[in-house]
């Protein structure tokens, strides 16, 4: 066999599968368009646009209530999402459940659906792991202090051109940017 064939067609040795090869990646445009009819739906349905961080205040909420409700009725944050119940009444917890879902479909779809870290060759997977911790943790903190996630400043906000939205998204690129040449090297 020459070499360009084996080069492009690799041969499986016994015993081991062969791996079909991923798809393309959807159309960014397409998807972006798809994203705003959501969002315009969610609007027209729900009278509010898309957030994560509210799921996340009211499974808080929920568990707080666990150990004293009188502490969640009185506690101003909790009681913003304190229904009596349990956090599957609030429609953004299935929200995110339908997140997860359909990225694991998206995964699953395009043949990229796999259990790997995704790192640079100089960090390990335990340093890249405690990094993704921390970035995660400073995202939820900055969502708090913002009043909205990401994904409600940018899109929900940013829809309605709300001007603290708009200082937002324009503070995360503006920071990510100054960041990255701090990090840079975790990556290379």
């Amino acid at each position: 066999m020459s070499k360009s064939l084996s080069r492009h067609a690799p041969m499986a040795q016994a015993g081991t599968a062969v791996q079909p090869k991923p798809l393309p990646y959807w159309n960014p445009y397409l998807a972006g368009l798809a994203l705003g009819l959501v969002l315009l739906v969610t609007f027209m349905v729900t009278g509010r646009g898309l957030g994560a961080s509210s799921a996340f205040a009211a499974a808080a909420a929920w568990l707080a209530s666990l150990g004293s409700v009188a502490h969640v009725e009185a506690n101003p944050i909790h009681a913003r999402y304190w229904n009596g119940a349990a956090p599957l009444l609030s429609w953004t917890v299935f929200l995110l459940l339908g997140a997860a879902l359909g990225a694991f479909l998206s995964g699953w779809q395009g043949r990229r659906l796999s259990f790997s870290v995704e790192r640079g060759p100089k960090v390990s997977d335990g340093t890249r792991l405690l990094l993704a911790f921390v970035g995660g943790l400073i995202v939820a903190l900055g969502a708090k202090i913002a009043k909205g996630c990401t994904s409600g400043q940018a899109l929900s906000g940013g829809s309605m051109l709300n001007v603290g939205s708009l200082v937002f998204m324009v503070s995360v690129f503006a920071s990510a940017y100054a960041l990255a040449y701090l990090v840079r090297k975790q990556w290379l």
